[in-house]
């Protein structure tokens, strides 16, 4: 199936908006390609930053949102409802996919207001949903508000979608699980597996708290402190705006200590995974977790936390090991039952992974999602 098409004097407006350019660039570009194959308008509505050239060069159109990442302060909530009414107003947009909680917030109700088709993608749930108490009870009053109008919510594990009707944030009918943003099979192919060097985990995520950064430095200090020679690198951001963000200070700390090697950041992570033995995980809670989808796709072994997100991606002692979250010797106690596997069982693994990546995540079913919904929502013929 591809994008939908209709008889019309002007092309169809598509808006993206999320609360950063670079997510459209790195996670939405099978999108992004399918709606600009069918001569579509395409305005990515976000906080510019060095994708935007990369996304200009695409034949998209970047419009700057000015907006914080952090917290659900409510004033800022309304100064965002504000300027999303002023872009859906002045744009006039056909329909606004979104992505990240408050551009699905408060997007979803600007839009509501202006009688703009709004498609939001509950990519995870972030601090609010994991601090528990007002914070969280806040946040459930917003999606209440927010979403239940709306035709079709797309999640990205079944399990946010079911804690979301638990809460009573959705209706069954509105909702619909999608394999993450997809993944290229083409771009990540799957890599030769290194051989006779040491094992060398590799953790790929913005440095945050709840990504269990610290609980991937207690199990390595762990497994050092036994002698274990593996080599634990990370791979990712610091995130200074983010509340939970780990300081450079405590970061260079583990580096001094030896404990962990800091690689920096990269546009591209494919060579980082492909000379990895295993790729390591340890969130709290994710969406769909794109560092696992990218390792499991180049058949790589993975190491995660038995949480929703990662449980829709690691099958336990078949692509991968679950550990308990928020526990770094638990996930020392996974770090060694993978050293203990032969080459051959780590290679099984891998291969096991890509399979599931094939069969489940291809890219092509993220389109078929979105034209079908556009379609229902616009009353376009497929």
């Amino acid at each position: 199936m591809t994008m939908t098409s209709r008889a019309q004097t002007r092309p169809l407006h598509v808006m993206l908006t999320v609360n950063a350019a670079w997510n459209i660039w790195n996670f939405r570009q099978p999108v992004l390609k399918a709606l600009l194959s069918r001569g579509y308008r395409v305005t990515v509505l976000a906080p510019p930053d060095d994708s935007v050239p990369q996304l200009e060069e695409m034949g998209c159109r970047v419009l700057p949102l000015e907006m914080s990442a952090k917290g659900l302060n409510p004033l800022e909530g309304l100064r965002l409802r504000r300027a999303f009414l002023r872009a859906f107003r002045e744009k006039r947009p056909d329909i606004v996919f979104s992505y990240t909680i408050k551009n699905n917030l408060f997007g979803a109700m600007a839009a509501r207001t202006c009688g703009v088709p709004f498609l939001p993608n509950v990519t995870g749930l972030g601090t609010a949903f994991l601090s528990g108490g007002a914070l969280q009870r806040v946040a459930e009053t917003l999606y209440r508000h927010a979403f239940r109008p709306l035709p079709r919510v797309f999640f990205q594990n079944e399990d946010d979608k079911a804690l979301f009707l638990s809460r009573r944030l959705v209706r069954e009918a509105q909702c619909e699980v999608l394999p993450g943003s997809g993944i290229d099979l083409e771009r990540f192919a799957a890599a030769p597996y290194p051989e006779g060097e040491e094992t060398r985990f590799l953790m790929i995520a913005r440095l945050l708290r709840d990504k269990g950064v610290r609980e991937y430095v207690e199990a390595a200090r762990i497994l050092k402190a036994e002698g274990v020679t593996a080599r634990f690198q990370i791979l990712g951001s610091t995130d200074s705006e983010n509340r939970t963000a780990i300081s450079r200070e405590e970061l260079a700390g583990w580096e001094a200590e030896g404990v962990i090697n800091y690689l920096g950041t990269t546009p591209d992570v494919r060579p980082h995974i492909s000379a990895s033995h295993c790729v390591v995980l340890p969130s709290y809670r994710e969406g769909a977790p794109r560092t696992l989808i990218e390792a499991a796709a180049m058949a790589r072994p993975l190491i995660a936390t038995d949480v929703p997100g990662c449980t829709a991606v690691v099958d336990h002692e078949a692509s991968g090991i679950l550990c308990e979250v928020r526990s770094g010797s638990s996930l020392a106690d996974a770090c060694r039952r993978f050293l203990s596997l032969e080459a051959g069982e780590r290679c099984e693994m891998g291969q096991a992974g890509r399979a599931k990546m094939a069969a489940e995540y291809d890219e092509a079913l993220i389109v078929q999602a979105y034209g079908r919904a556009m379609s229902e929502m616009l009353g376009l013929g497929i």
